[in-house]
């Protein structure tokens, strides 16, 4: 089932041309990954699907519903949450805190309960913090807090924006196991991701962009294969 389809987006800031036509596809159950360097329109592409930013050309569809001009919560509503680069918890309030304002949409509490569990499931360690504030967490922590809180909304689409930035290399695998857990456990991931071979490992599909353009697609262990994409993003001669 196609899950999420951009159409020819065209995104600006001010008078910059961030998005150039952008048209991509995510099916359910899926781990599509986004490519490019600093600046390509990946961070963009995510916003204007979340409904931080919107497209002045072009459509977002979920499930077959146009998201142009859907608020930014009722997209959370809808089943959309985007996880943003740079963790962004609130760090004056605790562990528990933070996962509760994720959870803000969710008016069943045994739902709730049910969700806190999963994400306890996932992240022992914030179980193991749940009455610590979550400006006193390592920065593996705070990105499995970020991470967590999105999943108390239960999402069918999971937005994730570079989620292993600034992290040590076994914290890097250790994310990048729960993110092929989560998805393991039935939530389709779109994923923004500078550690390309790590990207590609664990994704069904990529999308390969250049200033605000998509340059190629495909399997992502044919992309891997792709000389260009080794050379340029997998550090390759």
């Amino acid at each position: 089932m196609l899950l999420l389809k951009t159409e020819n987006l065209h995104t600006y800031y001010g008078h910059v041309h961030a998005l150039k036509g952008i048209s991509l596809e995510v099916e359910e159950g899926e781990i599509v990954t986004l490519l490019g360097a600093n600046g390509a329109g990946k961070s963009t592409t995510l916003r204007t699907i979340s409904g931080l930013v919107r497209p002045r050309e072009g459509e977002v569809k979920f499930k077959g519903h146009v998201l142009n001009h859907v608020p930014a919560h009722r997209i959370v509503q809808m089943g959309v949450c985007h996880v943003p680069e740079g963790r962004r918890i609130f760090t004056t309030l605790t562990v528990m805190e933070n996962l509760m304002m994720g959870a803000y949409t969710v008016k069943d509490e045994r739902v709730v309960q049910e969700n806190l569990q999963r994400v306890f499931d996932l992240f022992p360690r914030l179980a193991e913090r749940k009455n610590q504030l979550g400006g006193t967490l390592s920065g593996g922590e705070q990105q499995m807090l970020t991470i967590g809180r999105a999943l108390m909304a239960r999402p069918s689409l999971l937005l994730l924006d570079e989620p292993s930035l600034g992290l040590a290399p076994m914290l890097v695998k250790a994310i990048f196991d729960t993110i092929r857990e989560i998805n393991a456990r039935g939530t389709t991931i779109l994923l923004v991701e500078q550690n390309a071979r790590a990207a590609l490992k664990i994704a069904h599909r990529a999308y390969v962009l250049e200033t605000g353009r998509v340059v190629l697609s495909g399997p992502a262990q044919e992309l891997m294969q792709d000389e260009r994409v080794r050379k340029a993003y997998l550090g390759e001669r």
